[in-house]
């Protein structure tokens, strides 16, 4: 071994590990996290399915509107309205879906509009925001025409 150089095989001491906090960027300081997406109770039953979205040019926007949303925490969400929470829990009266039996029964229901009548429908759980319905017919809460 060279005079002057240390061996890099040498043992390092626990202390050398050690990280300064400082340089750690540990996001304190943010008080509600931002919106996060589940697929894990996505019902590939009812709705439409991510391939036929993407046959109508429909999963591109959809996956933009995610993207927007995952920049926001759901105060800033429902109070833009970009995701709408429907007041009461429980599924829709009317609906032309059924409630999954792998959901919970008292969720708060919320849909997203993509374009028009088309909707991301899910329900959060704390900020995790859980899609179970692609709904390109507003089927899941009908509501009637205005103006009719």
């Amino acid at each position: 071994m060279r005079k002057g150089k240390q061996n890099k095989f040498k043992e390092r001491s626990v202390a050398s590990y050690k990280r300064e906090v400082k340089s750690i960027d540990t996001r304190q300081g943010k008080k509600d996290p931002l919106i996060v997406l589940s697929f894990r109770d996505f019902d590939r039953n009812q709705g439409q399915s991510f391939e036929e979205w993407e046959h109508e040019n429909l999963l591109a926007l959809a996956i933009t509107k995610l993207r927007e949303i995952c920049q926001l925490t759901v105060g800033q969400a429902t109070a833009q309205q970009t995701i709408k929470q429907y007041t009461k829990t429980g599924f829709p009266p009317d609906s032309g879906f059924v409630h999954p039996k792998h959901v919970l029964p008292d969720v708060t229901w919320c849909s997203m509009h993509i374009q028009g009548k088309e909707c991301v429908i899910g329900y959060f759980d704390d900020n995790i925001f859980y899609v179970v319905f692609l709904d390109k017919n507003h089927e899941f809460w009908k509501t009637k025409k205005k103006n009719t």
